[in-house]
């Protein structure tokens, strides 16, 4: 076994991979959040900040627990899931929802891998090392793929741009709760310890 190496590179370097060779590298590197455009630029994100990971287990716990008592038909994921979305990108939203009438349609094998599906409902806590512009772009990305609601959660200046299918963002300053629409009957999503 070769030993392993770590390489620091500057913002302005860029590696491209294809979507097997991004497979191959995922699972050695499962201490990093790897993602791929769908230009097949590997995007390479650190493991989160305490205050990040306390603000996403929070989303993540509520959505879970909506799931859990409603008998709503659908999946939810976590953080750690990369999608492969129709234009090539492979994206991991912090929390997200796929309905059981498309997520069945995958194989058992797709969906083991980083299932060829964009999630109907995703959600990105932007941290403080997300630039605003690529998390917004990351948003519009999963709309032009084939998601109906998504949330950009931004603590740091306390909003939230609601995305939606054909239309333009919302946005709200420090909302106390958020509704899952008629893609998630039923789910609030309360901000309360979003903000502190």
């Amino acid at each position: 076994m070769r030993p392993t190496l770590q390489l620091n590179l500057p913002n302005t370097v860029k590696f491209h991979v294809t979507p097997e060779q991004f497979a191959a590298i995922a699972p050695h590197n499962r201490d990093l959040r790897l993602e791929r455009t769908a230009t097949g630029e590997l995007i390479v994100n650190p493991p989160t900040g305490g205050e990040t990971g306390k603000r996403n287990i929070n989303i993540s716990g509520q959505l879970y627990r909506w799931y859990e008592d409603n008998d709503y038909p659908g999946e939810v994921f976590d953080s750690s899931t990369g999608f492969t979305l129709p234009d090539g990108a492979i994206l991991s939203p912090d929390a997200s929802w796929v309905s059981s009438k498309r997520w069945e349609t995958l194989t058992t094998e797709q969906r083991e891998s980083f299932p060829p599906i964009c999630p109907d409902f995703v959600v990105e806590l932007r941290s403080k090392s997300d630039a605003l512009k690529l998390t917004q772009a990351k948003m519009q990305e999963y709309l032009a793929n084939g998601t109906r609601l998504g949330w950009l959660i931004d603590p740091k200046r306390q909003i939230v741009e609601i995305y939606r299918a054909s239309a333009e963002p919302e946005v709200l300053s420090r909302p106390a709760n958020l509704s899952g629409e008629d893609v998630l009957p039923g789910f609030v999503l309360k901000l309360d310890r979003i903000w502190t």
